[in-house]
């Protein structure tokens, strides 16, 4: 009898602590920090939706899956399909990233062994890739160049990041396009991790033709600065702009003041891309009206909040089944209000034609007159 009681004692305990530790991953922060970081509308009216959940010093946090809100135009909407934010460590329940690395390898890349750190860093990020993860490298200095294209082998990329020489001038968001071009065809949740040290002195493309590159290919771009910010001028790093970059692209920024920390920032970004959650649901709005839409994220029990708009696309609106006959008729009677103007006109040409060739004595609706005169009548 004891012996049963100290087994049920011990089990009870056990179920204890497991679901004690269960309620500690969801609980450990109790104002995560929410962010939208893609919206992926290709499969439209499926939309998916990612969100990240992190901390106040940006490592991601756990969150309970059935606690998250997602509302289109201020309509609560019903998740279809959750996925993500399981225990990175374990891979489980992760989705694949697949991540473009631009590298800045300018002159001043050089000094304090800067490239060396850089290039640790990178690989430590590759190091972190799972199965079904893939990442490519872009380098810029004056020129932009694709020196990995991307692959899930990451004994290629790191090979890659190993051959990495510094050149001369800075050409940073001339190499940002050329990332969101190599991006474009690529599904799934995409980023792009830019590294550099000094303010873009030779680019042709802006902060702002980077932005709009982006368009609907839903992706973020995330900055990490690793150069003197107490600088002026060319030498200096422009965080101001590095800030609104990776603001306005949907990433974080962070600064680096030497190679540990620089490598603690790429890992960091690892492990908040592999613990986002994946949020597909259907919209009620299923035409591609090219209307934007507003999302928000929310999660129950706290006051953590993600606002983002996306547009579902659409030259032209698309017409449901229903509307057909409508859109018919006004279709004929749009081509009827087209055509009628050159109808009438040349109606109305004909008429005068046929008048002015009667010439005299004829008229509509008589009979030719014949001349009298002169005849002279026998009998």
């Amino acid at each position: 009898m004891r012996t049963r009681i100290r087994i049920s004692l011990s089990l009870i305990l056990i179920l204890f602590l497991t679901l004690g530790s269960t309620l500690t991953v969801y609980a450990q922060d109790p104002d995560p920090v929410v962010r939208i970081t893609q919206v992926d509308n290709s499969n439209f009216p499926n939309v998916t939706v990612y969100v990240s959940a992190t901390n106040a010093a940006g490592e991601p946090v756990g969150i309970d899956p059935s606690t998250i809100q997602i509302f289109e135009n201020g309509q609560v909407m019903q998740l279809v399909d959750v996925q993500g934010g399981g225990d990175v460590a374990s891979q489980e329940s992760s989705i694949p990233v697949t991540t473009m690395l631009v590298m800045d390898i300018s002159g001043s890349m050089d000094k304090n062994d800067k490239l060396a750190g850089a290039k640790e860093a990178a690989k430590s990020y590759v190091s972190q890739m799972r199965p079904g993860d893939q990442a490519g490298l872009i380098a810029y200095d004056t020129n932009v160049y694709t020196v990995q294209p991307i692959t899930a082998d990451t004994a290629v990329i790191t090979a890659a990041i190993d051959g990495l020489q510094t050149g001369s001038d800075t050409a940073m968001y001339n190499a940002l396009m050329e990332a969101v071009k190599a991006l474009e065809t690529a599904s799934g949740r995409k980023a792009i991790i830019v590294l550099t040290d000094g303010m873009d002195n030779q680019s042709s493309n802006t902060l702002e033709t980077v932005i709009a590159g982006i368009g609907t290919s839903g992706l973020t771009i995330s900055a990490i600065g690793f150069g003197d910010v107490a600088a002026s001028g060319q030498a200096g790093l422009d965080e101001a702009g590095l800030k609104s970059l990776s603001e306005q692209a949907g990433g974080v920024y962070g600064y680096a003041s030497s190679a540990d920390v620089l490598k603690g920032l790429f890992q960091q970004q690892s492990r908040v891309l592999q613990s986002e959650y994946r949020l597909t649901y259907v919209s009620p709005s299923a035409l591609r009206d090219g209307v934007n839409r507003n999302l928000t994220v929310a999660l129950t029990g706290t006051p953590a909040v993600a606002e983002e708009t996306y547009n579902p696309g659409g030259v032209l609106p698309e017409v449901s089944a229903s509307s057909w006959p409508l859109f018919l008729m006004i279709l004929v009677v749009l081509l009827v209000l087209l055509f009628l103007p050159g109808l009438i006109g040349g109606v109305s040409g004909a008429l005068r034609n046929r008048k002015s060739s009667s010439g005299p004595g004829f008229g509509l609706g008589k009979q030719p007159q014949t001349a009298a005169r002169g005849r002279i009548k026998l009998k």
